[in-house]
């Protein structure tokens, strides 16, 4: 389902706020009304930039509560929870120069067959006991990774296995799309 124009404002908006909210120690913003898109339950990811550089992704593939009430959670995750950025925290003077950027993900699909994710297209959740690790369907073009590197990043890299994880009986891939849109 392709999400409206409309609708993705909505969504990057209340992101913004969100984020605000959490750099500047305001209230948590509400939510709107859980209609249409912004009251399903999807997966959903924010991502916050600075000139290029990543300065805080925080996501969840496993909705409890409907996209926009989700997306304000994110948001303020990304903006002060993220634990790669908990010594080098988002400042008030820095928000106006955020790059915002929402993705909104299918849902999860198991495959028998990780090498037949299609690059581009496909993002990946490798899971294996405790031990878990995604990537958005961005990164393997934006690293330039063809499939076995991708999936081997995300083993080594994000979930703390293997690189060769992925090929292992008791690891499982999971698939998905993303619709993605930004301020």
């Amino acid at each position: 389902m392709t999400i409206s124009a409309e609708d993705r404002s909505k969504l990057v908006s209340l992101a913004r706020r969100a984020v605000t909210a959490q750099v500047t120690g305001q209230g948590r913003p509400e939510a709107p009304a859980a209609e249409g898109v912004l009251g399903e339950m999807r997966g959903c990811f924010v991502t916050l930039t600075n000139a290029g550089r990543l300065r805080g992704c925080i996501g969840t593939f496993q909705p409890d509560r409907p996209l926009g009430e989700m997306i304000v959670e994110m948001g303020m995750s990304a903006a002060g929870h993220d634990p790669r950025f908990l010594g080098d925290p988002i400042t008030p003077d820095e928000l106006d120069q955020l790059h915002i950027e929402v993705s909104v993900l299918s849902p999860l699909t198991k495959t028998d067959d990780p090498l037949s994710l299609e690059i581009g297209t496909h993002g990946i959740y490798i899971v294996r006991g405790r031990q878990s690790g995604c990537f958005l369907p961005e990164v393997a073009t934006d690293q330039g990774w063809d499939v076995r590197e991708f999936l081997d990043h995300c083993c080594a890299g994000k979930a703390g296995m293997p690189a060769d994880a992925w090929r292992e009986s008791d690891t499982t891939v999971y698939l998905f799309t993303s619709e993605k849109f930004n301020s």
